[in-house]
Order: structure tokens, then C-alpha cells, then sequence
């Protein structure tokens, strides 16, 4: 790992995005909370705060980091060209000397998984896409947000 201890501590926040496909029968299945295994999207935005505070676990130079606040929302979107799908998206932030934005990927990663894994009995058929970090701030380079 990268030694950070000579950096100040700063308030640290990003956003990730992301979403998950799928057919119109497991949209609506999610919808009207009829998948068999539960309540999917509260599972899965437990699985993404859970996602955030294990990133470290997970990814191996990541620093362990004391977050103050991780967040996972999401939104069922049916009107886009690629169909169905879950938007997700997660808001991490702490006060410390490294970013947050592995914790912020993390969290959509986990929750689309999580959704996946719920929802697999109806149809594999779901794809996962379009996760990346779309604003971060805090840190020497202060603020950036995605072009998109």
C-alpha cells in the first residue's frame, strides 16, 4: 500500500453508478416485491453499505478507511433503449487521508450482484454494466466530476 500517513486529513466524497439489465418479467417481479427470496432491493442496498465498509478485504492495496457515510439508492427505469433495468447508485464519504471511490465502486458492485443473485431463479439472463465513479472531492486534487 501506498503510505499516506503525511497527507492531511479532508473530508473525502464520491458517487458511483451502475445498473443491471433484465427482462421485463423479473423487472416486474422486483417491482411488485414478488421475488422468492425477498425484498430485493433492500437486500441489495444492505449488501452495497456492506459492500463499502469490506473494500478493503477485498481489494488488496486498498486502505482500511473509518467511512462516516455510505449510501446505496436505486431506480427502476423501464423508458431506457437497453430496456429494463435497476439504476443504482451509492454516496461514501469520510474524513481521512485517502479517496473514497474503490468503497463508492464497491458498494454498486455488491447491490448489483446482490440483485443478480436474488433474482437468478427468474432468469439468468441480466447483465451487469456501466459502473464508474461519475464525482469524487476532497484530497490535493479537490473536486472532479464525470463528463457524462
Amino acid at each position: 500500500m501506498v503510505d499516506v500517513s503525511e497527507k492531511p486529513p479532508t473530508l473525502r466524497t464520491a458517487i458511483a453508478r451502475g445498473h443491471i439489465q433484465m427482462s421485463k418479467e423479473t423487472f416486474d417481479l422486483i417491482k411488485q416485491d414478488k421475488i422468492k427470496k425477498g425484498n430485493v432491493l433492500t437486500v441489495a442496498q444492505v449488501a452495497g453499505i456492506q459492500g463499502a465498509k469490506s473494500c478493503s478485504q477485498l481489494i488488496p492495496l486498498c486502505h482500511p478507511i473509518a467511512l462516516t457515510k455510505a449510501s446505496v439508492a436505486f431506480t427502476m427505469s423501464d423508458d431506457s433503449p437497453l430496456g429494463h433495468r435497476v439504476e443504482i447508485e451509492a454516496h461514501v464519504r469520510c474524513k481521512g487521508e485517502t479517496g473514497v471511490e474503490m468503497e463508492a465502486l464497491a458498494a454498486v458492485s455488491a447491490a448489483a450482484l446482490t440483485v443478480f443473485d436474488m433474482c437468478k431463479a427468474v432468469s439468468k439472463d441480466m447483465r451487469i454494466g456501466g459502473i464508474r465513479v461519475v464525482e469524487k472531492s476532497g484530497g490535493k486534487s479537490g473536486r472532479w466530476t464525470s463528463d457524462e
